[in-house]
């Protein structure tokens, strides 16, 4: 993830959205890339507030490596009420780390820690990993998927052009109560699937892609209990901000787009997606 975090640090921060009327959450960001901050500095507050000056008061923030899962421990030890933590090795970072059983062995002493409500993002990413090295990433998948397991939390699933074999290894290990697909890029057919074995799906920007048809159709079939939102900052701004730097704030666009493919007020839904997150994660207090 390093060259996409250099790129987007030269992004000038897609403008703030009108408000929403009832506060709701953010279900996977990366506020680290977003600020390239500390966790106690003034710039990841300011990011905080800004989303909560907009009705985005609370944030997942999402691990990718074990130094990084760190980071994201520390910031939801320092704002309760307002940030969760979700920790894992990222599928691109597990087949090329130097020792790969002492950064699982990080993930699994801060998955023992109150704020850390997850285990994520994990999964598979056939576009970025060759083929030699994807048996590494489906173990380290399925040493995650049994690691959220254990210890009773969410996991977070990272899927790339590997729809197949994430919902395949789910089976074979045996999926945890509480699955969430973030940034969800199936079809029809699979959010289909998805629903009907209990998964959650999480919906960032690229709803409002023009090139993203499917996903429009897509959400309009989720029950509220199965549906989360999400930036996946600083990546995907919603349209029509597209190519800007991502933030939580943007969840406020990405929700009245999301009403709007489902015929639902944005008040109903930010209030569901906002109960879900709670049940999903727990209490942010």
């Amino acid at each position: 993830m390093a060259d996409r975090h250099n790129r987007d640090l030269d992004r000038q921060p897609a403008p703030l959205p009108k408000p929403l009327p009832v506060p709701t959450v953010d279900a996977h960001a990366h506020l680290e890339i977003v600020t390239n901050a500390r966790p106690d500095s003034p710039e990841v507050l300011a990011v905080l507030d800004e989303a909560k000056s907009v009705g985005v008061d609370r944030v997942v923030q999402v691990g990718y490596s074990a130094e990084q899962s760190k980071w994201c421990a520390e910031l939801a030890a320092l704002y309760p009420g307002r940030v969760l933590a979700a920790v894992a090795l990222h599928p691109n970072e597990a087949p090329v780390v130097e020792d790969l059983q002492a950064d699982l062995k990080i993930i699994e002493e801060l998955a023992a820690q109150p704020r850390v409500r997850a285990i994520g993002e994990t999964g598979l990413d056939y576009f970025r990993t060759p083929p030699e090295l994807r048996k590494r990433q489906q173990d380290s998948f399925k040493w995650h998927i049994e690691l959220a397991k254990k210890t009773n939390k969410a996991l977070v699933i990272h899927d790339r052009d590997s729809h197949e074999d994430v919902l395949s290894i789910l089976l074979e290990v045996g999926a945890p109560e509480k699955t969430v697909f973030h940034c969800f890029s199936g079809d029809v057919a699979m959010a289909k699937t998805c629903i009907d074995r209990g998964y959650v799906l999480s919906f960032a920007g690229t709803l409002t892609f023009k090139n993203a048809p499917e996903l429009r159709e897509a959400v309009k079939l989720v029950p509220y209990e199965q549906l989360l939102v999400e930036t996946d900052s600083p990546f995907l701004a919603p349209t029509p901000h597209r190519g800007a730097l991502n933030t939580p704030a943007q969840i406020a666009n990405i929700v009245r787009a999301m009403a709007e493919e489902r015929n639902e007020s944005v008040a109903t839904l930010a209030q569901e997606l906002s109960n879900n997150a709670e049940r999903i994660f727990g209490s942010f207090a």
